[in-house]
């Protein structure tokens, strides 16, 4: 009988003691090259497009869910089943659903909700919020999440509130700035190169400020530099040529992928060889020279795991930021660190931006956000309300005190390669259906509170001149 080397004295010992040289060293395998690296990589790709492929259609496309009675009415829109189905018989020119079963449930598609939405806000109570709140000749909002802390849930947080805020009725733009592209795959978006990302609207904002520093130059009998193909394409390009459609109807996607990364290398070159362009006004000032901004009523923009330059643009454009966060000490630290870098790097630009303003007696500038949250995810009130407490203590109304429960939903959501509002709920046991979905809808909810109060004071600052 072989002995049992993990014991001495009648005593388990750790798995650590009496490992075998030459049987580790069976294990090992041969060493990996630079190619291993591109197997690996192979490997993975197999597995997502086999993981990504069981939520697309036979065409290769993701398609939306349909929505149930049952569900438009508890969630969508309120009013009563009865209600609902008397409105739908009396308006045979309304979306009337389909049945799975002969007398069965009727289903619609969200398009179809948002239709029967419009006319039950145009012909319902007027005591009812039918509409989600937006005010006329008010600009989008823009929402960057950001955290420079990996698995904190900050684009599965990004996703679902644009969701939410689909399902409530607001035309959405996801703006995918992570070279990963997590954003784009839950979106089903097709991204062949960076052409296709937001590189070539930062690219066009950089050749647009270049063409006019050089037109300043020939007026002072200075040589131009030179703007090379790669500018003069890129400002042959809208914002209207990198936004694609979605399987959510009023969800819009500019996507990501692998090659965007090439603009934290480009972006300084540009920088060093144009002092004077502003960087961080490229994304926010082509949103607006495109109208995207009057095409949508909220954009969300997810943005890398590190302060870098498309991290820059992200947050300089958003009107809100979002930090998620776990409920851990070094979740905690991070984002303390992540709070203090993003003063730095703002403060430099603006100390550097205010000292050639004076010189030159012009007005200063200063970066202001509408609202700053952080919002814990995965939270467990078992494990980490003491901690959480004391996060809540020391951040104050920085932190929401909403807090995102982790559910057995998100991994059974996120196993069928949905998000939570995209998996049928027929799939699930309906207690735990209804218990995922609430936390969600509570921070969607307390998302909500944060863009009507931005929109509310833009109103009224609207209305006082």
């Amino acid at each position: 009988m072989a002995k049992d080397t993990s014991k001495k004295d009648g005593v388990t010992l750790p798995p650590y003691f009496n490992i075998d040289p030459d049987a580790a060293l069976t294990e090992l395998g041969d060493p990996t090259g630079t190619q291993g690296f591109a197997a690996i990589a192979e490997g993975c790709a197999k597995g997502r497009a086999d993981l990504s492929s069981r939520g697309l259609n036979e065409e290769g496309q993701k398609n939306l869910r349909l929505f149930s009675t049952w569900e438009i009415t508890r969630y969508l829109i309120p009013v009563a089943q009865a209600h609902f189905r008397r409105v739908l018989k009396a308006h045979p020119e309304l979306p009337q659903g389909r049945s799975e079963t002969e007398g069965g449930a009727k289903w619609f598609t969200l398009d179809e909700v948002l239709k029967l939405r419009a006319h039950f806000g145009a012909q319902g109570s007027k005591a009812k919020n039918y509409l989600p709140y937006r005010p006329e000749n008010v600009p989008a909002k823009l929402v960057a999440v950001a955290n420079f802390k990996g698995g904190v849930g900050k684009t599965s947080t990004a996703a679902h509130l644009a969701m939410s805020a689909a399902l409530d009725g607001y035309r959405v733009l996801v703006i995918d700035l992570d070279s990963q592209g997590s954003m784009t795959s839950i979106f089903g978006g097709k991204v062949e190169d960076e052409w296709n990302t937001a590189f070539p609207l930062i690219a066009r904002h950089y050749g647009e400020h270049l063409r006019t520093e050089n037109q300043r130059r020939l007026d002072r009998g200075e040589a131009p530099q030179p703007i090379d193909d790669v500018l003069s394409d890129a400002m042959k390009m809208s914002s209207a040529d990198v936004i694609q459609t979605t399987h959510w109807p009023n969800i819009d996607l500019i996507g990501a992928q692998l090659n965007l990364y090439w603009a934290e290398f480009q972006i300084p070159v540009w920088r060093m060889a144009a002092r004077t362009w502003k960087l961080w006004d490229a994304l926010t000032d082509r949103l607006e020279a495109d109208g995207v901004l009057n095409d949508y009523d909220i954009v969300f923009i997810d943005t890398p795991p590190a302060l870098g330059y498309l991290t820059i643009n992200g947050l300089s454009a958003a009107d809100i930021l979002l930090v998620p966060m776990g409920a851990s000490f070094l979740e905690f630290d991070s984002t303390g660190r992540f709070f203090d870098m993003l003063h730095s790097t703002f403060a430099s630009i603006e100390d550097g931006e205010n000292l050639a303003a004076r010189a030159l007696g012009r007005p200063e500038m200063g970066f202001e956000w509408d609202a700053v949250r952080a919002v814990i995810t995965r939270y467990d009130a078992a494990q980490q309300g003491e901690l959480a407490a004391l996060m809540q203590a020391y951040m104050g109304p920085v932190l929401s005190p909403h807090k995102q429960d982790f559910t057995a939903l998100i991994g059974q959501a996120g196993e069928q390669v949905n998000g939570i509002y995209e998996a049928d709920y027929r799939d699930f046991n309906r207690e735990t259906y209804a218990r995922g979905r609430e936390t969600f809808d509570a921070t969607y909810a307390a998302f909500k509170r944060l863009l009507i109060g931005v929109w509310r004071r833009a109103e009224l600052e609207a209305a006082q001149g």
